[in-house]
């Protein structure tokens, strides 16, 4: 079971109280009116799936109720930090490879 700090409530609770919400710090498509269906669909069903550290949004469901960011191994489930929507990671994420999709 991971524990998660929620940088709001400023508490670490079991992730049963939490749900995950995908890959974090998605650029969004600046001219949506000009893109493909290709690009379409790329933007909205492909993300990343590094071995290593990978940025996560999660909601707190059953606490203050608000999304906030993680950084997160995926190779060991360890969490590394928190962080409020709108920050930047303190830790780099892995290198995309091409091939993780």
């Amino acid at each position: 079971m991971l524990l998660i700090h929620c940088p709001y409530c400023k508490e670490c609770r079991e992730e049963e109280e939490f749900s995950y919400g995908g890959e974090s710090h998605i650029q969004r498509p600046s001219d949506p009116d000009s893109l493909s269906d290709e690009a379409w669909g790329d933007y909205l069903f492909f993300r990343k799936n590094p071995c290593g550290i990978h940025h996560e949004t999660w909601y707190h469901v059953a606490g203050c109720r608000r999304y906030f960011n993680v950084s997160r191994n995926t190779l060991s489930q360890e969490i590394l930090e928190t962080y409020r929507i709108g920050d930047q990671p303190q830790m780099p994420s892995q290198p995309d490879d091409g091939g993780s999709r």
